[in-house]
């Protein structure tokens, strides 16, 4: 069957294709080690931010604050993450990167950067820039 001609040439009809591909890859890659893309969201922010409050993980990775509370409860199962009373304030939490998280982090990284790979594999390198590039302009 061909493609239909009024959408197969459309951007947004390419960019959903492209975006669809490359989320079911990711999705599968993360899930083979038990977790998913907000995990490796919340453990990214961790590791960059350090100790952070549930609200403020929520606002720094776009997830939204009830997804972000039981992801996180994922992580702290996994003992990739901990949730302590802040010291400043004993009504709020304060999550932490553990040294499995880091650990695991470094793993979802390299599941990462494969595929990124896998999805740009169409494209030689010096498209891959341009593309990256544009996608940039486009957000």
């Amino acid at each position: 069957m061909s493609a239909l001609e009024r959408v197969a040439g459309q951007p947004t009809w390419l960019l959903g294709r492209a975006n669809a591909r490359a989320h079911a890859l990711l999705t599968d890659a993360f899930r083979a080690h038990g977790l998913r893309g907000h995990h490796f969201r919340l453990l990214a922010a961790l590791d960059q931010y350090g100790a952070s409050s549930q609200a403020d993980l929520g606002r720094s990775t776009g997830i939204d604050r009830s997804d972000v509370v039981a992801r996180l409860d994922d992580l702290v199962a996994a003992g990739l993450a901990s949730r302590d009373p802040d010291p400043r304030d004993r009504r709020r939490n304060l999550v932490t990167l553990t040294p499995r998280g880091v650990a695991m982090l470094g793993t979802l990284q390299s599941v990462l950067d494969q595929v990124q790979d896998d999805v740009l594999s169409p494209l030689t390198p010096a498209e891959r820039k341009t593309f990256v590039r544009l996608l940039g302009k486009l957000t």
